[in-house]
């Protein structure tokens, strides 16, 4: 068994993975919210700490940036921890141990080639749509990493160079600032978007996982919310899910042009939003990927749900050959 990890802004979930990618037990805690280092490393201590016993390796998937491939993670979404060595704690935890530590968006994009929607594919893009877009990079079947790791961040390819919203890097009109969940709900509230019934019944009970919402007069909205009343055909929501996916359309196009890709995969808060997402994509993705080898490519959703990310991180262990260079590994 190997112990998988995955640290989010909402929530750390720890699992049993075995040889096969399946996950035979997994637990997950809130992430703490504003909490400092040591509170945030403890809360992960105590999650892991009744898996701990007989496992042979630790995956981790964790939010960026970081220093990769040592693990000094700076989480944007977790702010306590800014060059916090997890992977060297985690390596104290195990010693003897191999522990080796991914953004989580590359988790995502592995665990969808080796057991999910990529599984056969040679050359493909695993894109997560939430909180953020990011993703991972296979090309002829193994990761690809980068100088720095950060190989497949399709989120800050720039889709509206002209009068483009402003991003989180700095930039302006790149693919996170258009589609992530609380840019896209956002921007339906000021078109005067009012959630109906279809986005309060997607929204209503408990949401445990990647935070896609926005919040006005102290009242939580969503991206599944918004995808609802889409389906349901309320016009501002249709709207604002057909610039998403055009903006989506667009890079995944760049995207197929530069590593010539027979595959994308989308996971995350937005995947399931179904045709009022996928159709306006795919019609983008037309008019954009003109080459006679781009028009291949295939875009679908993600299939492994919420235990893609901890499948993904065991993957860097049990199947390092494909998703860990040797001069990386430890």
């Amino acid at each position: 068994m190997i112990l998988a990890i995955d640290v989010g802004g909402t929530k750390m979930a720890a699992g049993l993975v075995g040889s096969d990618g399946t996950v035979a037990f997994s637990a997950r805690v809130a992430t703490p919210q504003g909490a400092d280092a040591p509170t945030l490393w403890k809360t992960l201590d105590e999650l892991i700490e009744p898996l701990s016993e007989g496992v042979e390796g630790v995956g981790v998937g964790c939010g960026g940036p970081m220093a990769w491939p040592d693990g000094e993670v700076s989480p944007l979404n977790i702010p306590g921890w800014r060059g916090f060595p997890l992977r060297a704690r985690l390596a104290e935890r195990f010693p003897g141990l191999p522990v080796r530590l991914h953004n989580d968006a590359i988790c995502l994009a592995v665990a969808e080639h080796w057991k999910g929607a990529g599984q056969g594919s040679a050359d493909m893009l695993g894109m997560v749509v939430s909180t953020g877009v990011g993703g991972g990079l296979i090309l002829d079947g193994r990761l690809v990493n980068g100088g720095t790791g950060n190989a497949g961040h399709i989120g800050h390819v720039v889709v509206e160079p002209e009068g483009g919203p402003r991003c989180g890097c700095g930039g302006h009109g790149c693919l996170e600032a258009v589609a992530r969940g609380p840019a896209l709900t956002a921007w339906a509230l000021d078109q005067g978007w009012v959630p109906g019934p279809a986005a309060q019944m997607a929204d209503a009970g408990p949401r445990f996982g990647p935070d896609d919402g926005a919040y006005r007069e102290d009242r939580a909205v969503t991206a599944r919310g918004l995808a609802a009343d889409a389906r349901a055909g309320d016009p501002v929501a249709v709207r604002a899910m057909r610039r998403a996916g055009r903006a989506l359309g667009i890079a995944i196009a760049s995207a197929t042009h530069l590593c010539d890709l027979d595959l994308v995969t989308i996971g995350g808060g937005l995947s399931q939003a179904g045709e009022p997402l996928f159709g306006p994509l795919d019609e983008a993705l037309r008019e954009h990927a003109m080459m006679g080898f781009a028009r291949r490519v295939k875009v679908m959703p993600a299939t492994l749900g919420q235990e893609a990310g901890l499948v993904g991180a065991a993957a860097l262990i049990l199947a390092g050959e494909s998703y860990w260079t040797p001069a990386t590994s430890r």
